[in-house]
């Protein structure tokens, strides 16, 4: 029988569907008390399931900077298989991958569910593209480096910050955000990467800058390479921002949006690239 959503646990003795009608999470887990915790979400295409490799090593990534154990691939993907078909069928399927530090005072094992549910629809705004302000984000941008509990390049579940940011962003009139540094330079966004083009030369700021590392970035530079552009990472200067022809926000399940307004001022937008780009991204998607 399918449904929607789905949600499964993820426990010692197996994995187990359970209603998400009812409560299954303690009020007592670290997740919920503290946010202490990591995910990783998934984009299902066609009920196809994508390549999982860059995602599992972002989410392991994410768990020893929490020093959350390591998590078991095998039985992660069994689980998100299992949501697929127990989901009802659906063009495009939004999973969530969550693991917490456990129950506070109970013997240390990790909570950990996946979520399934149907995707919102973003065909209006990948076509429309984002207008967007840039956001100080209170950090240097090699805070990382000798801050490693500041937990930047870590994806946790602590994401009132990133919320918080949206918010101001709609309050200035705008859609999203760009994170820039106390030393000025240019991040990412609350649920995405930064990319840039200016000419032949596509870029995006390193991982060493104190950001998540971004696997639909890497999948977006395998397609601007397909094209004859040259990609690498480099500092990009948030002064600069402006000067580029174009800007991308980046995620897995929104895809890539262009940035059409940032802070106030109208910039070009690649409408055909753009649309070449969502259709590599959804390909690779159904790679598998």
């Amino acid at each position: 029988m399918t449904s929607s959503p789905v949600v499964l646990l993820l426990e010692p003795s197996g994995i187990r569907k359970v209603d998400p009608r009812e409560p299954q999470l303690a009020v007592t887990d670290w997740g919920a008390t503290r946010g202490d915790g990591v995910f990783e979400s998934v984009s299902i295409i066609d009920g196809r399931m994508p390549p999982l490799d860059a995602r599992f090593d972002r989410l392991e990534a994410s768990a020893r900077a929490l020093d959350l154990p390591l998590i078991d691939r095998a039985r992660w993907t069994e689980a998100l298989a299992m949501s697929i078909e127990e989901h009802d069928p659906v063009e495009r399927l939004a999973v969530t991958l969550a693991m917490t530090r456990g129950i506070e005072g109970g013997d240390g094992t990790p909570t950990a569910w996946l979520l399934a549910r149907p995707a919102r629809d973003f065909t209006g705004i990948r076509r429309s593209g984002v207008s967007v302000v840039t956001l100080d984000r209170g950090y240097a941008s090699d805070a990382a480096d000798g801050a490693p509990w500041l937990l930047l390049g870590a994806k946790h579940l602590s994401y009132a910050t990133n919320a918080a940011a949206l918010r101001e962003a709609s309050r200035r009139g705008a859609d999203d955000v760009i994170f820039t540094s106390t030393d000025g330079l240019a991040l990412e966004g609350p649920t995405s990467s930064l990319v840039v083009r200016r000419g032949d030369v596509v870029e995006s700021p390193g991982v060493e800058s104190g950001i998540l590392a971004g696997t639909t970035q890497a999948t977006a530079f395998r397609f601007f390479e397909s094209r004859g552009l040259r990609t690498r990472f480099a500092p990009i200067r948030a002064r600069d921002l402006a000067d580029y022809d174009a800007l991308w926000l980046v995620s897995s399940v929104r895809q890539a949006v262009a940035v059409h307004i940032l802070d106030g001022r109208s910039m070009p937008v690649d409408e055909e690239l753009t649309a070449e780009l969502n259709d590599w991204l959804a390909r690779a998607a159904r790679s598998e």
